[in-house]
């Protein structure tokens, strides 16, 4: 396998678990209630500046780990319920994301499916990929990619929880936000033992999240 600085998870949680509400849909993406994980993010400098989504913004320690978000990463991982509603074959269906014409990564995006579709490039540098044949063959793909920088999986909870079963993960952060959503999609559900040897190297705070930083001893 080609060899990959490091391979980053990248994920805000709430309190009770959950990194994704119930009933994702197009009015949903996150699911019921799931928009409110990230009030946290949203608010900040570097998320506008990289949404393109207005000036302004707040600064401080959330300006600062939103920021870290991009820092060294040549490609990303995420799978298809991330990338959109859409399920079963692709069809005639067009679905392009959710983030219109210029998606926020500015680099490739390997996307999990059981369904062929041929490469989507995008305004601003990005293209996603649609692998159908499994999690090593798009970690394989996305660390050719990122030409010796970090490849880092944003969600959804599924493809997060099987790169961590597999063990494969080299640096784990969540984000703890103080938001009960009650149901949904479960980060740490059936991972096995997928997460030993990861070590919490960093926790800080904010009234608004807790950032937790996990670390595998050598990476």
């Amino acid at each position: 396998m080609t060899a990959v600085a490091k391979l980053r998870v990248n994920i805000t949680m709430s309190l009770d678990g959950y990194v994704a509400g119930p009933e994702q849909s197009l009015e949903d993406p996150l699911g019921k209630g799931g928009e409110a994980l990230h009030t946290w993010m949203v608010v900040t400098r570097s998320f506008r500046e990289q949404h393109a989504s207005g000036e302004g913004g707040t600064t401080g320690l959330d300006d600062e780990r939103a920021a870290a978000w991009n820092e060294n990463v040549g490609a990303g991982i995420m799978g298809r319920n991330m990338f959109g509603p859409v399920r079963g074959p692709w069809g005639d269906d067009e679905w392009r994301g959710w983030w219109g014409d210029n998606p926020p990564y500015h680099y490739p995006v390997f996307v999990l499916t059981h369904h062929p579709r041929p490469p989507l490039e995008m305004e601003g540098g990005t293209t996603f990929h649609f692998v159908t044949d499994g999690i090593e063959a798009a970690l394989e793909r996305a660390s050719a990619a990122a030409a010796g920088k970090d490849v880092v999986i944003g969600g959804g909870a599924s493809t997060a929880r099987q790169y961590l079963r597999a063990g494969l993960v080299d640096e784990l952060e969540v984000h703890v936000s103080p938001v009960l959503l009650g149901g949904g999609e479960r980060l740490f559900d059936d991972i096995g033992g997928g997460t030993a040897g990861l070590e919490l190297v960093e926790l800080v705070a904010s009234p608004a999240v807790a950032h937790y930083r996990f670390a595998r001893s050598g990476a």
